[in-house]
């Protein structure tokens, strides 16, 4: 299989909560930290963006996931697992809410225990209307400088996940797995998932 490098250029709209921080400014971890535990944010260089409650599908295929991944992890003794929120500074100015980290068991001195301190080995995005933009853009580039080795990016729409690896400073698609598929993850060493079960029927008689 071919490799496919991704570079992005992007412009997002982001929603900004003025009566807390100067939106003029460049926000910081500092300033993150006084947002209201009763809204998700993220910070993604410098900028609040607000993180809206996901839809119920999607809460349906990240328990899929977590399931299954979870269980290879613990019997193998591979690292932590951790679902959003959690969150995840990359840098003073960078905080990120992943649907889904791992760390390994290698790279543990980066779990702290307010956040995970460093990028993740692997990251895993659930899209949704209101955050595939960013997903697809914003965060692959940052997922990228930052180091995350693996980038999966899960399309509930075309029910497909897109296994992302990380090159020279930018990912590479390391495989598009969809209906009859079996997904496999460099990074949890022999981990396989079949497609279709992780995309069965939701809410249906």
């Amino acid at each position: 299989m071919v490799r496919k490098s991704i570079a992005v250029s992007f412009s997002p709209i982001l929603l900004r909560r003025s009566d807390v921080i100067n939106v003029k400014a460049k926000h910081t971890y500092a300033d993150y930290l006084k947002t209201s535990d009763e809204e998700r944010f993220q910070l993604l260089d410098g900028e609040l963006v607000m993180a809206p409650a996901p839809l119920l599908y999607h809460q349906f295929i990240l328990r899929k996931l977590l399931y299954a991944i979870s269980g290879y992890v613990d019997e193998h003794n591979l690292g932590e697992l951790f679902c959003s929120p959690t969150d995840v500074v990359l840098s003073e100015t960078n905080v990120v809410q992943p649907d889904i980290l791992f760390v390994s068991r290698q790279r543990n001195q980066i779990l702290k225990p307010e956040s995970v301190q460093g990028a993740p080995d692997l990251v895993v995005e659930i899209l949704s209307p209101s955050t595939a933009e960013l997903d697809r853009t914003t965060k692959l580039e940052l997922y990228a400088r930052h180091g995350v080795r693996e980038y999966w990016i899960v399309d509930p729409e075309a029910k497909t996940i897109m296994v992302l690896l990380l090159g020279q400073n930018r990912f590479e698609v390391g495989g598009t797995y969809g209906k009859g598929h079996t997904l496999q993850s460099p990074t949890l060493e022999g981990f396989t998932v079949l497609v279709d079960e992780l995309f069965e029927a939701f809410l249906e008689a």
